[in-house]
């Protein structure tokens, strides 16, 4: 009995050390496919989905499983999976936006897979860069640009006396008085906006190279930041003229946008499938630079909008999520030609640019080679560290300016602000 039972126990032990090996191996192997995160299936999910085709080419068997949620949605469950430790279920490449780029870099240092000297980085557009960089290492392959302009209404310029040239590298403070001939003529709003939304505030002080933060990306940058209170002065203007139309949330943007309720709309490219969806207005539209600062010397008529990049985690089958995006977002002009034909994407990456791809001729905004602006916009774009706290001044801003558009006091209210962010965001 006593030989028959050691025999049991050899027999289980080795069972249970051949089912434990098996698992440790399960968690050090590549895996079969490599599983991305990434939102808006019309935009970030399809060109994934682009370049697993093309990668394709050089690895048959290569597969690609994309899982689309929304941005917040990954920003939650990446967060969770992070901060526990636990690599069950995480991605092999996840896209993150720019603006929050920083914050995941600095609470999980270790958990993304460094990428410096792995591809070229300066065939990226600097302020790309930055933005997905820290300490000089290179966490991201860059995707797209946010390079932002004017989307405007040819055909109410025109009814108002003006033209798309008359709007070519100006001042806020000239294009509201634009808007106040146009509104005049044809009722229509010179621009839409949720007061809860500070994008175009953003956009408006990035264009003289300031951020919600200093250098550092840590310190709040409010009191004293001379972009943010003039972008603000701006804003309130719009409302005291009565050129803005009041949305809210995002649908509602695309209705004013679509239904002729105002003649212009400031945002970044990724825009231009939400003009060119409202088919009757083919030939209505154009796109100029964005205005500048009136007033800020370091202004310039370029400015972003959101962009996100590609991140590798590192897990197992990292070297093989890294050799996909090099080999497709990294290096291949193929690629980017692609995207721009088929989502109207524009990258970051400059030799792109330099073979022309992006010189096709858009019917919708009269012929205009929409494209070439937006990329030649992008190089001028000042660089800025978005930190890791965008969106957490941004909400604090929004109340701020609630406040000052109830005739609260600016200066006050900003420094006041200030407080709050150094407060809470130590």
């Amino acid at each position: 009995m006593r030989k028959i039972l050691l025999v049991i126990v050899v027999v289980t032990s080795i069972f249970i050390a051949g089912c434990s090996g098996n698992g440790s191996d399960a968690q050090s192997k590549t895996p079969e496919a490599l599983t991305v995160w990434a939102w808006d299936p019309y935009y970030n999910v399809k060109a994934l989905g682009i370049a697993e085709e093309i990668h394709k080419e050089k690895d048959a068997d290569f597969e690609l499983n994309i899982i689309e949620n929304a941005q917040e949605d990954i920003v939650q469950k990446l967060n969770t999976s992070l901060s526990s430790g636990a690599q069950k279920g995480l991605p092999n490449i996840v896209l993150i936006e720019d603006y929050r780029a920083q914050t995941f870099l600095e609470a999980y240092p270790d958990a993304f897979y460094d990428l410096t000297g792995k591809f070229e980085s300066n065939d990226f557009l600097s302020y790309k860069i930055q933005a997905t960089s820290k300490d000089g290492k290179n966490y991201a392959i860059p995707f797209d640009t946010g390079s932002a302009g004017l989307y405007v209404r040819r055909d109410y310029l025109e009814e108002a006396g003006y033209t798309v040239e008359d709007l070519q590298n100006i001042t806020w403070e000239e294009y509201i008085e634009i808007g106040k001939d146009v509104k005049e003529t044809t009722g229509k709003n010179l621009i839409t906006n949720d007061h809860n939304d500070l994008g175009i505030i953003r956009m408006m002080i990035q264009s003289s190279g300031e951020w919600l933060t200093e250098e550092d990306g840590v310190t709040p940058n409010i009191a004293g930041n001379e972009s943010l209170k003039t972008s603000l002065e701006l804003y309130k203007t719009f409302v005291d003229e009565g050129l803005l139309n009041l949305h809210s949330g995002w649908s509602q943007l695309l209705e004013a946008v679509n239904n002729d309720l105002v003649i212009s709309q400031a945002n970044g490219n990724w825009f231009t499938p939400s003009i060119t969806a409202e088919e009757s207005h083919s030939g209505n539209w154009a796109v100029v630079p964005f205005p500048r600062l009136p007033g800020i010397e370091e202004s310039v008529n370029a400015t972003n909008s959101g962009g996100s990049s590609f991140y590798v985690l590192n897990i197992p089958g990292k070297e093989q999520a890294a050799d996909f995006l090099i080999n497709t977002f990294g290096s291949s002009i193929d690629l980017y030609s692609e995207l721009v034909n088929e989502i109207g994407a524009i990258g970051t990456y400059i030799p792109a640019n330099e073979a022309g791809i992006y010189g096709e001729e858009v019917e919708f905004f009269g012929g205009q080679t929409i494209y070439e602006d937006f990329s030649e916009w992008a190089e001028e774009i000042p660089g800025v560290n978005y930190g890791m706290h965008t969106y957490a001044i941004s909400d604090m801003l929004a109340i701020s300016l609630q406040q000052y558009l109830r005739g609260g006091d600016l200066d006050a209210i900003l420094e006041e602000a200030q407080q709050q962010a150094e407060r809470q965001l130590r």
